[in-house]
């Protein structure tokens, strides 16, 4: 919903950043990265143009700071949560990892991001470049750890540990995608989003059971 210009105008200016964002997100998935412009970000937010160029000079910038401010921040909180428990089991980290993620994917903004990401970096080589090195690359690294502790545990079976992470990860957004339209829900044939979590848990894990004998 968009604000009043004279109510938004009145917020802090702390709050401002956030304020454009928000509505650079909004504008970016209904108009795509190519056809967003600043002056629809700047109503849509209710401050004047030259507002958004005091905190952000352009909208590649604006872009890469959503996806610092949505997806970037909940890895960085992700990896303070394996190191705050450390006596987990690899499982325990991959399964409490899956089910934060899950609920995360399917969050109107993390939708929106990866909508853009699948649909419109291909036409942004710089801004693709950026969110491989600060989210792809990340991220896989992230679940290649747990899923490499979990075979020096003897709990996984031997697999190449970037692989399965790219595998589990385009499993889930795909499913995430497809959840989000109550139509294309049906097709998946889950009820709910915890029973479809779990089926997707279940396979994960089933696949990284240790084959029998396998030390």
């Amino acid at each position: 919903m968009t604000l009043p210009l004279d109510s938004a105008r009145r917020r802090a200016p702390d709050e401002r950043p956030q304020q454009i964002l928000d509505a650079a997100l909004a504008v970016f998935d209904e108009e795509g990265l190519d056809r967003a412009r600043l002056d629809d970000i700047a109503r849509r937010a209710g401050v004047a143009k030259g507002t958004i160029y005091l905190y952000f000079p352009n909208k590649e910038e604006l872009f890469r700071e959503v996806v610092r401010h949505t997806i970037v921040s909940r890895l960085e909180a992700a990896r303070g949560k394996l190191a705050a428990e450390p006596d987990l089991s690899a499982v325990d980290q991959l399964c409490s990892y899956m089910h934060d993620w899950w609920e995360f994917l399917r969050t109107p903004a993390t939708l929106a991001v990866y909508r853009l990401v699948i649909g419109e970096l291909h036409r942004f080589p710089e801004l693709a470049a950026f969110y491989l090195e600060e989210v792809v690359k990340p991220a896989r690294a992230f679940v290649s750890g747990i899923i490499a502790r979990g075979i020096e545990r003897g709990e996984f079976r031997r697999v190449d540990p970037a692989a399965t992470a790219r595998t589990l990860a385009a499993m889930f957004v795909g499913h995430a995608l497809w959840y989000c339209k109550p139509e294309m829900a049906r097709s998946v044939g889950a009820e709910a989003p915890e029973q479809l979590f779990q089926q997707l848990c279940d396979f994960a894990l089933h696949a990284l059971r240790p084959a029998v004998g396998e030390a």
